[in-house]
C-alpha cells in the first residue's frame, strides 16, 4: 500500500461487480475507507444478468482483505430518497466523504426509432439521472470537507456515437454535460469532477449472450470467447479486445487523488485509441 488515498472516504455506486468493485478494491489498497452501494438486483428493461448481494458481500470480502474497511448498501440510484440516506450513513459511519465515483450504469439495445419508451427512459433513469442524483446527495458532505473529487463513469459512448445503443449514447454524453457544469459549481468548494470514457471493458456487463451475440449477428448462436474478443478487437486502436476494470480503476485513482489535484472538468479516456479510430 503506498497510501495515495490515505485517511479518505470514497462512495462508490456499481460497487457488487465490475469497475466499481475494481474501484473498491484499488481505492482500499491505497488506504480509502469505502461506502459501497449497488441495487444488487434486475432492472425490468435490462435482459443482462444482474449484481446479487452475494456479488456486494463478495466486494466487500475483497476490500478488508485490501486492508481497507467497508460499509455496504443496497439501494438504486433512481431512488433519491434512499440514496440520500445512504450516503448520510455512510458518512456517519467514517466521518464524512471525500471521493465520490458514480460507477452504477445499465446497458441494453435497440434502434433509435425502435426503442419503447420505457427502455429509453429507465436508460437516462439510470445512467444520467441516477448519477446526477448521486452527485446531488453526496455534494453536502464534500462541500463540508471544502475539498474532494467526483469521477463520473462515461463510456467510449460520451465521445461518439455507437450503432444500436442511442439511449445509452444520449445518457453518456449526458454524463458529460452534467460532469462539465458540475465541474463549475463545485470549484469554489476545492471540489474537482472528471469522467473516464473505457471502451469495452471485461465485466458481467459485456461477458453475456445477449452482448456478445449482438456483437456477432451472423452467428445463429451465442458466441464464444473468442469469436467475440474478435470482433471486440476491431473497435480499438490498439490490438485488445477490451480493457480489465482495474485499468478504469487505476484513472479513477489518478482522478481520484492529489496527483490530480489541478485536473477537472476533463474527459479521461480508457479506450485503447478507440475513440480516435
Amino acid at each position: 500500500m503506498t497510501g495515495r488515498l490515505a485517511g479518505k472516504v470514497a462512495l462508490i455506486t456499481g460497487a457488487a461487480r465490475g469497475i466499481g468493485r475494481a474501484q473498491a478494491v484499488r481505492f482500499a489498497q491505497e488506504g480509502a475507507d469505502i461506502v459501497a452501494l449497488d441495487i444488487c438486483g434486475p432492472v425490468d428493461t435490462v435482459a443482462v444478468p444482474p449484481a446479487t448481494a452475494d456479488d456486494l458481500a463478495e466486494t466487500a470480502r475483497l476490500v478488508r482483505a485490501a486492508g481497507g474497511r467497508v460499509s455496504t448498501e443496497v439501494v438504486d440510484v433512481r431512488d433519491v430518497e434512499g440514496m440520500r440516506d445512504a450516503a448520510d450513513r455512510g458518512a456517519a459511519h467514517f466521518g464524512g466523504l471525500d471521493i465520490v465515483c458514480a460507477t452504477a450504469g445499465i446497458t441494453s439495445r435497440g434502434m433509435a426509432t425502435e426503442l419503447p419508451e420505457r427502455v429509453w427512459q429507465t436508460m437516462l433513469d439510470v445512467n444520467l439521472t441516477g448519477v446526477w442524483r448521486t452527485c446531488k446527495v453526496t455534494a453536502p458532505h464534500l462541500i463540508a470537507r471544502g475539498s474532494g473529487a467526483i469521477v463520473l463513469v462515461s463510456s467510449i459512448a460520451g465521445l461518439r456515437g455507437l450503432v444500436g445503443v442511442s439511449h445509452y449514447t444520449a445518457a453518456k454524453h449526458g454524463v458529460v454535460g452534467l460532469m462539465r457544469s458540475l465541474a463549475n459549481d463545485m470549484a469554489p468548494h476545492g471540489i474537482r469532477v472528471n469522467s473516464v470514457h473505457p471502451t469495452n471493458v471485461d465485466t458481467p456487463m459485456i461477458q453475456n449472450d445477449v452482448v456478445s451475440s449482438a456483437f456477432r449477428p451472423d452467428l445463429d448462436r451465442p458466441p464464444t470467447r473468442e469469436e467475440f474478443a474478435a470482433v471486440a478487437t476491431s473497435m480499438n486502436m490498439l490490438d485488445i479486445p477490451w480493457v480489465e476494470p482495474v485499468d478504469v480503476a487505476n484513472a479513477s485513482l489518478f482522478l481520484a487523488s492529489d496527483e490530480a489535484r489541478y485536473v477537472t472538468a476533463v474527459t479521461l479516456p480508457v479506450d485503447a485509441g478507440s475513440t480516435q479510430r
